[in-house]
């Protein structure tokens, strides 16, 4: 078996620094042709995004992805071109799907950004709505996921994604593991390693996020972008409810497989949490992630001082 290892077990060896202040370290990040504040994502959970949420990132220069849970998409992406802001939605593989993405052409609303989003990505399902959707609408940049091997990276980006969301299992309110026993859960780190050394497209990681530390990890590896679900999740504008437990203020946090989220008690991959209610912006942790960042690039020694740097980083594994 293959060496595999997680966030926890790689040190990162810092370089010769040019940097005069870590304020003039730069984090933001080229993708789909925009550039965005960060690499950060926050997850495309019910729990953790709504349209209100969107709106707001969109307009302070963060990308994200809407969940696909009831969500009107014909009028939100109506109303983000209204705005002239970027339309990032999700799909999943159903005939729902394959009629939205008809109906969006028919209309002229193209949204920039699709993220075809389903538990096990390297499948049957998934390359049948990635080569229909890449038909019908040629112009829109196609995230298609989850999967963790590099082999899936491959087909994904051969089958016409744009962009592939790696992670199985890892999130702190996904079940997979547990129930199937499937996933990368406990190797998130490597499996963004191997992944990246095939990967012609950019590789979103996703999952087992705890620390900011582990988004800087992360693009060492080879991603380009992160996506965070439980970080982001208990904040002012967190769509979880607000509700009180053991006398503390808590939202809730649940996973898009779970019972809270579709309303089954069948084929159950997620649970809900309660996060305590932090009483500040979400803005203001988007903040301190970019601000380790700019730490993080003045470490690397990068000339310029660009978040590309870390792509160059040595590690250590400390076991």
């Amino acid at each position: 078996m293959k060496k595999r290892f997680d966030f926890d077990d790689i040190t990162l060896i810092p370089e010769y620094s040019y940097v005069e202040s870590r304020s003039n370290c730069n984090p933001s990040v080229k993708f789909g042709g925009y550039r965005f504040k960060s690499p950060v994502i926050p997850a495309n959970m019910e729990s953790i995004i709504d349209e209100d949420l969107a709106i707001k990132l969109a307009e302070n220069g963060y990308f994200y992805i809407l969940h696909r849970f009831g969500v009107d998409n014909i009028t939100f992406v109506r109303k983000m071109k209204s705005l002239n802001l970027v339309s990032s939605i999700s799909i999943g593989v159903n005939e729902s799907s394959y009629e939205l993405i008809k109906e969006l052409k028919d209309l002229d609303l193209i949204p920039e950004f699709i993220t075809i989003d389903i538990a096990h990505g390297h499948s049957i399902k998934m390359k049948r709505m990635v080569e229909f959707a890449r038909e019908k609408l040629p112009n829109t940049f196609i995230i298609g996921g989850n999967v963790c091997t590099p082999e899936a990276v491959i087909d994904l980006g051969e089958w016409g994604c744009d962009a592939i969301k790696v992670g199985i299992g890892g999130g702190s309110a996904c079940t997979t593991y547990h129930s199937t026993g499937f996933g990368n859960r406990g190797w998130q780190a490597s499996m963004i390693k191997s992944c990246s050394k095939v990967a012609k497209k950019p590789l979103i990681a996703d999952g087992s996020i705890k620390q900011n530390c582990d988004i800087v990890k992360s693009i060492v590896l080879g991603a380009t972008m992160v996506m965070v679900g439980g970080m982001l999740a208990g904040y002012e504008e967190s769509p979880g409810k607000l509700t009180q437990k053991d006398g503390v203020w808590h939202k809730t946090f649940w996973g898009s497989a779970s019972s809270e989220q579709t309303g089954k008690q069948n084929r159950i991959e997620g649970k809900k949490l309660y996060i305590p209610f932090k009483k500040e912006s979400v803005f203001v942790k988007l903040k301190d992630i970019e601000e380790s960042l700019q730490s993080a690039i003045s470490y690397a020694g990068g000339n310029p001082a660009t978040l590309e740097c870390l792509m160059f980083v040595d590690y250590a594994l400390r076991k």
